[in-house]
């Protein structure tokens, strides 16, 4: 008997393809090509199940073209390269990695967050251009950590474990905002106090965003929210490109309106806006947030499994729809 076909849409670690060709005919891209939808839907032609790295859209033209998919894998938390309602109307199942990567994301989220307070990549191109020749008692002073002001937008997983490193690690008074409040055991785990978004950006010295991308979230941070934000505040995103509006916070930063920013996401990633790279008091990394060897292959086992769990015993570890399935005879 011929096994069930699925395509691994990224380069990805040799144990992972070996892993999935215990249960089916794997197509795999360890040449790492990036494919334009066409190549995509080609290559998902007799497909059931697909591993995306979270780059992959999967959209209703991609789904009407690809009738045999039945399962779309992502190995990240977000999910905004999916259109569920789609999937969901065509019966096809979305799975992504929760949970595993929240410890690591967070820790880089408060890096970037001490990286960008602290000036060290503006210091850094500074020292190797050779302009280091005395010390200055106002050479690249920058934001105290301790002891201020951390506000979080987007207070999931990974907003609370930054939350918790700021408080206990720091003593930092933590504010939030969130769609929904935490109830009272989260808050007092986090030390954190909800606010409204405009109190938290008015008053907070460090913000941190963590917000999942949908319409509703796109340009959360724009103009407008950047003039609430203190002169001397600092901005870090660590949650999807399209949250913040990057044109609007490089003439926020290049007018010094904040201090400083911290991005590791962009609009229309990998291509970046080119105003921010013309600006020095931005701290810049290419989406790299849960980049450790442990927790890449914990994203990629996880997506395995679900691919397994699936195609094999009709059960996902971490459904995003599980009402697609209700129509799939």
């Amino acid at each position: 008997m011929s096994k069930p076909k699925v395509l691994i849409a990224r380069g990805i670690f040799p144990e992972t393809i070996s892993r999935l060709e215990e249960h089916f005919e794997v197509e795999s891209n360890q040449a790492d090509a990036l494919w334009s939808k066409a190549e995509l839907i080609a290559r998902l032609q007799g497909k059931v199940g697909m591993f995306s790295s979270g780059t992959e859209r999967i959209d209703a033209e991609v789904l009407d073209a690809c009738p045999d998919l039945k399962i779309v894998s992502n190995m990240s938390v977000g999910y905004n390269n999916l259109d569920v309602d789609a999937m969901t109307a065509r019966g096809v199942l979305g799975t992504n990695a929760p949970d595993v990567l929240t410890e690591t994301t967070a820790d880089f989220g408060f890096a970037l967050l001490m990286a960008t307070a602290r000036r060290v990549s503006e210091s850094e191109h500074f020292l190797r251009a050779g302009k280091w020749t005395k010390w200055a008692y106002d050479m690249f002073s920058g934001a105290d950590i301790h002891g201020s002001t951390l506000g979080i937008i987007g207070m999931g997983r990974i907003g609370q474990g930054i939350a918790r490193r700021g408080a206990h690690g720091f003593g930092m008074k933590v504010i939030y905002h969130n769609r929904s409040r935490l109830d009272a055991s989260l808050e007092a785990e986090c030390k954190a106090s909800y606010a409204s978004k405009e109190e938290l950006l008015k008053t907070a010295d460090h913000v941190v965003l963590v917000v999942p991308y949908s319409p509703a979230s796109h340009h959360t941070i724009g103009a407008a929210e950047l003039a609430l934000m203190k002169p001397t505040a600092t901005l870090i995103n660590i949650a999807r490109g399209g949250i913040v509006d990057d044109a609007a916070l490089a003439v926020a930063l290049r007018e010094k309106r904040i201090a400083a920013a911290g991005l590791d996401v962009f609009e229309g990633e990998p291509k970046v806006h080119p105003d921010l790279l013309t600006v020095p008091n931005v701290v810049l990394t290419p989406h790299i947030a849960s980049a450790t060897v442990p927790t890449r292959r914990a994203m990629a086992d996880l997506a395995t499994a679900n691919l397994i769990g699936f195609l094999t015993q009709g059960k996902a570890v971490s459904p995003l729809n599980p009402a697609a399935l209700a129509g799939r005879t």
